[in-house]
């Protein structure tokens, strides 16, 4: 048994900070693409994930949005890669966030607080002291003495310093590390045996690499590395986070393995090797993902080898909706012949199923029959049981031609239970015709 990746696809996850608390599980805090996509300028929401086995992760649902951010941009958007600690009983919640409508030049670095790890989380207010060009992607790290320290940087700068108790003040200013090579961003730190490591993002052309440094110091001088993590698939941007848990060392990443859009992300993890000298030997990103750390366990996320590749043998009880079925309708921008339904590349077209048997509840197979010129378009579902109202990606692979009606493509849904379910398929992701929908229940 083993996680696969990417691990998370119920939404797009990127730039994922990882950690484990006392209560035993492992929690990702990544940013969150929203989809369809609208640009990392739009990213405004947090969720986080958890797990007690690497293998089975549990969604915990939205902790926060740019809207609870009162002293934020009026126009919200910019909610980039956050961090976590935990001090005393509490949660703290670290995340990026500009104050103005000139973005770039008014980044603060807010607090949100909280007595759970994935819930109730309440801003507090920003980071006091720190420079708002282009301060973004913090980072938190708490040392054997209990202290805590604070790292962030982007558009090539890198900053550290030392947090007060409160861990919401400076406890000194912080320090540039000009030293570290070809930073970008992406900062992260953490310690084995001693060792202080801090890895990054770099401007790598082919896409950025995470690169790492060590040091004697939390707040160096650091002495470069080299390379951990080559460019990952279709996206041109790196971002991660290194943690130990269960005796293994695990590296949480992102690609766009799933949408091949570099704004629609998915978060991955694969093992981490240390030499003898206490060098990272460079990290191997596989499908394959991690193994197992424990015994089956709750999930709410389909890992992504069964979303592609699952046989769906027990979902026999189908129906399917031809074109003309008056359970189907279309809007949009999108247009009916008596064989299929084209035009769904229009940005507002979409496909409506009403009346909708979703049996008991729960799960359910979504199939459509399609034919595309285009090299990768795709649907985004809208399903009624969706409870956490993001949607599903379903992608649709070129078919060679827009009168090839070869492709099939399916993925799990929710529906509610009863006979009033409504599916909507919205298009504006490349082009696709639709010959047939149908939709398929666990007898």
């Amino acid at each position: 048994m083993s996680s696969g990746n990417p691990i998370y696809t119920s939404i797009f996850t990127a730039d994922p900070s990882a950690h484990v608390w006392d209560d035993g599980r492992i929690y990702v805090y990544p940013s969150h693409d929203i989809f369809p996509s609208r640009g990392s300028d739009l990213m405004d929401k947090y969720h986080v994930f958890s797990s007690d086995n690497m293998v089975d992760w549990v969604d915990e649902g939205e902790i926060l949005g740019a809207d609870d951010v009162s002293w934020g941009r009026p126009e919200g958007g910019f909610m980039w890669a956050p961090d976590a600690a935990y001090k005393d009983g509490k949660y703290y919640f670290y995340f990026p966030h500009p104050s103005d409508s000139n973005w770039n030049n008014s980044w603060k670095i807010g607090v949100a607080t909280s007595n759970k790890p994935a819930a109730d989380f309440k801003v507090q207010g920003y980071i006091e002291g720190l420079p708002g060009d282009s301060l973004i992607d913090p980072s938190v790290f708490r040392d054997d003495d209990g202290s805590y320290y604070l790292y962030a940087g982007g558009g090539g700068k890198s900053f550290g310093v030392k947090l007060k108790d409160d861990m919401m003040s400076l406890d000194g200013p912080p320090k540039r590390f000009a030293e570290l090579a070809d930073f970008h961003e992406a900062s992260w730190v953490f310690k084995r045996e001693g060792l202080y490591y801090m890895m990054y993002a770099d401007n790598h052309n082919g896409g950025n690499q995470m690169r790492y440094a060590t040091s004697d110091n939390p707040l160096g001088p650091w002495t470069n590395r080299g390379v951990l993590l080559d460019p990952v698939k279709n996206s041109g941007t790196s971002h991660g986070s290194i943690v130990q848990y269960k005796g293994n060392w695990y590296l949480f990443y992102h690609n766009a393995e799933i949408s091949s859009n570099g704004t629609l992300r998915s978060v991955c993890v694969d093992q981490v090797f240390f030499n003898e000298d206490g060098t990272i030997q460079k990290v191997k990103q596989t499908t394959e993902g991690v193994p197992a750390v424990g015994p089956s366990s709750k999930a709410t996320e389909v890992k992504y080898r069964d979303l592609v590749g699952g046989t769906f043998d027990e979902y026999t009880a189908k129906t399917e909706y031809p074109v003309s079925d008056k359970h189907v309708t279309i809007g949009g921008g999108a247009s009916k012949s008596d064989t299929s339904i084209e035009n769904m590349h229009v940005e507002s077209s979409y496909i409506e199923l009403s009346g909708i048997n979703g049996g008991a509840g729960g799960k359910a197979l979504l199939t459509v029959v399609y034919a595309s010129a285009d090299g990768g378009a795709a649907f985004k579902v809208d399903a009624s049981g969706d409870t956490a109202g993001e949607g599903y990606f379903l992608s649709l692979p070129g078919t060679g031609g827009w009168g090839n009606y070869t492709g099939q493509a399916s993925r799990l849904i929710d529906l509610k239970p009863g006979t009033d379910n409504v599916i909507r398929l919205n298009g504006g992701m490349g082009g696709a015709n639709v010959s047939l929908v149908s939709v398929s229940l666990v007898p």
